[in-house]
């Protein structure tokens, strides 16, 4: 299947999704949905990629399986906080700024969550075009990264999660496990991620387009819609705790905290 044909499969499924995304949030005031339909997505490209592609079986299985169960957990993960809490206080705040037309804006917003499904499906299509018919050292490389980020990033949600279960931390911020070493683990991890593609992709006539996920990823954490944003919303809940917490703590990658004064 050719490149084009793939990516208008992937368009019109995500196009239909995110429209059944936007209604439920109408129906239950709750943009999180988009998130999770978002992660849905990456597992459906994965796995489309993975069967329709004319690269050799093994890296394509790996990116079928690797691709489909990291996004699925993030799914299920961001299924609980959405089903269980009240809308995202980012997503409060637009819901607030967007008084003119809000419902067309977040139609608009669910499907650019669509488009941005089809760019990061960028680095599957260049894995299952990679020709090593065989367990070529980039491939253990690719599965090695895969376990440790997927793993890290696991604990980080988890860790957060228990600590927000804790009636005595309401309101306070989250410093404990590896949340004191970065204030963004759970990102950093999702992040560092993208790298089993590039790896998976070693190889593939297009694998340069592999390199689109770390880059694009890191480009939306750390400018547009993940760090900016969280933080803001922390700064806006928590105020000066989290300032000192931004202070002492590494904002992305894990390091050591400063010395509090």
């Amino acid at each position: 299947m050719t490149l084009a044909t793939q990516f208008l499969i992937l368009a019109a499924i995500m196009v239909f999704v995110m429209t059944l995304g936007w209604l439920w949030q109408r129906r239950h005031t709750n943009a999180g949905i988009v998130d999770v339909l978002w992660s849905v997505g990456l597992a459906l490209a994965a796995l489309l990629m993975a069967v329709t592609g004319d690269g050799a079986l093994a890296p394509r299985v790996l990116l079928g399986a690797l691709g489909a169960v990291w996004a699925l957990r993030l799914a299920l993960h961001l299924w609980h906080r959405v089903s269980g809490e009240q809308e995202d206080g980012r997503y409060q705040h637009l819901r607030r700024h967007w008084v003119v037309g809000t419902q067309w804006k977040f139609f608009a917003f669910f499907q650019f969550q669509a488009f941005l499904v089809l760019l990061f499906a960028l680095p599957f299509a260049a894995a299952a075009r990679n020709p090593a018919n065989s367990w070529t050292p980039m491939l253990v490389v690719a599965l090695a990264i895969w376990i440790g980020s997927v793993s890290g990033e696991s604990i980080a949600d988890a860790q957060l999660a228990r600590f927000r279960r804790d009636p005595a931390n309401q309101g306070k911020v989250c410093n404990v496990g590896l949340w004191r070493y970065s204030r963004h683990p759970n990102y950093f991890f999702e992040w560092l991620h993208w790298f089993t593609y590039v790896a998976l992709a070693w190889g593939s006539p297009i694998g340069a387009l592999a390199w689109s996920g770390p880059v694009v990823m890191y480009v939306f954490l750390r400018w547009i819609s993940g760090i900016p944003y969280t933080e803001a919303q922390s700064l806006r809940s928590r105020g000066e705790e989290y300032r000192e917490y931004q202070r002492t703590t590494a904002m992305l990658f894990p390091w050591f905290p400063k010395g509090v004064s």
